[in-house]
């Protein structure tokens, strides 16, 4: 039976990935090893490995968050000045659900969505 997922991506320095996640993104650690980082947030965790060699703008890691307060958790998010992918602004789409997205310091790009 499978029980959970946790997805892997990809981070060039570690302390610029925790910083970003636990300072803007309200997640926590979960995990700190040499070469390894797991941040935690409600049910979710998501783990980071190091490639110091990463070119950011090559980056394809990317992940789909779903939420069930999409409007307020989008607004916090801007009211803390964090950045929505530029053609990544919250909206309705034809699958059925309300979204938006944002890039972390190495390109990852993550998906906030909600059924509608």
């Amino acid at each position: 039976m499978l029980t959970n997922i946790c997805p892997k991506l990809p981070m060039r320095n570690k302390n610029m990935t925790r910083e970003f996640y636990i300072d803007k993104l309200n997640f926590s650690v979960l995990g700190d090893y040499d070469q390894y980082l797991i941040v935690a947030r409600d049910n979710i965790e998501i783990h980071f490995f190091e490639f110091k060699e990463l070119d950011p703008l090559e980056n394809y890691g990317q992940i789909y968050i779903r939420t069930d307060n999409i409007d307020s958790l989008y607004q916090t998010l801007l009211d803390n000045k964090i950045k929505v992918h530029p053609s990544g602004c919250l909206e309705n789409k034809p699958w059925g659900q309300k979204e938006f997205a944002l890039l972390d310091p190495d390109n990852n790009l993550l998906t906030f969505g909600q059924s509608i």
